[in-house]
């Protein structure tokens, strides 16, 4: 079985990591055939948003520990992480919003790929952490977008303890946007992604890369960028076609350019 699934329902794609007797570790197999599929998805023209989940109890549990201990050396180590940071990094530059739909615990790695996507929707009983430091091993790659997620004090609290955080306290400091009953998450999930993609993919794909162009920025760089931005989106077809269609009262038919 493929260590990631795929799935194509309406404009929203879902994959899903398959390796549930492994806590869906993210083992070099598994980040290359994530890799694989999200250059497929990024080019499927019909696909708007994009949701990530996990098959059996958990969402996933970080790293395969089996990989990166032992007698490997300093560039097989090297080659793990560099894969697993690229794959992190491609979330942010794929034109398609990103949702993570979480249950039961993300760790490790596994938070980490919460943190790199764009949104995120849990159950009420989902566990959160950054446990390495336990084992002598800081999270030293999921404290990247941990920290520009959640902020330097909440993100250093996780990964110096190590301790779980509940889905209502990852709510609360920004991890999540979103919390529902177990029963809920997989039909809430599809609703949010389904009213996201009801967007022009075009406008989707642009504001999110603008989005993080902008982030890091000092204000006054930030609006220099985001003013020709904006002035360059009012000339796509799109932006002319969901004005004129806001204006006559009906609804816009996008060609998504």
């Amino acid at each position: 079985m493929s260590p990631v699934l795929f799935e194509k329902k309406n404009s929203v794609g879902w994959l899903t990591l398959n390796r549930p007797d492994q806590r869906n570790a993210l083992s070099l197999e598994l980040m290359h055939d994530m890799q694989q599929k999200l250059n497929q998805i990024e080019k499927d023209p019909e696909i708007r948003v994009l949701v990530i989940k996990g098959k059996g109890p958990a969402f996933c549990a970080g790293h395969n520990i089996n990989e990166i201990s032992g007698d490997k050396d300093i560039h097989q180590l090297r080659e793990i992480f560099s894969v697993c940071s690229e794959m992190m990094q491609r979330l942010h530059r794929l034109p398609q919003p990103v949702m993570a739909q979480i249950h039961g615990i993300a760790t490790a790695a596994g938070c980490q790929l919460v943190a790199a996507c764009d949104l995120a929707i849990a159950e009420s009983g989902a566990k959160f952490a950054t446990p390495g430091v336990k084992i002598g091993l800081f999270c030293s790659t999921p404290m990247v977008p941990l920290c520009r997620v959640i902020g330097r004090r909440r993100a250093l609290e996780m990964l110096l303890t190590g301790r779980f955080v509940s889905a209502a306290e990852a709510e609360q400091f920004g991890l999540l946007n979103r919390v529902v009953e177990p029963h809920e998450l997989a039909e809430a999930t599809e609703k949010w992604a389904r009213d996201m993609a009801q967007y022009s993919k075009f406008t989707l794909g642009f504001g999110k890369h603008a989005f993080y162009a902008q982030t890091d920025q000092d204000e006054a760089s930030a609006y220099n960028y985001a003013k020709e931005a904006i002035a360059l989106n009012c000339l796509a077809e799109d932006a002319r076609e969901g004005m004129k269609a806001f204006l006559e009262k009906r609804r816009p038919e996008w060609k998504d350019r």
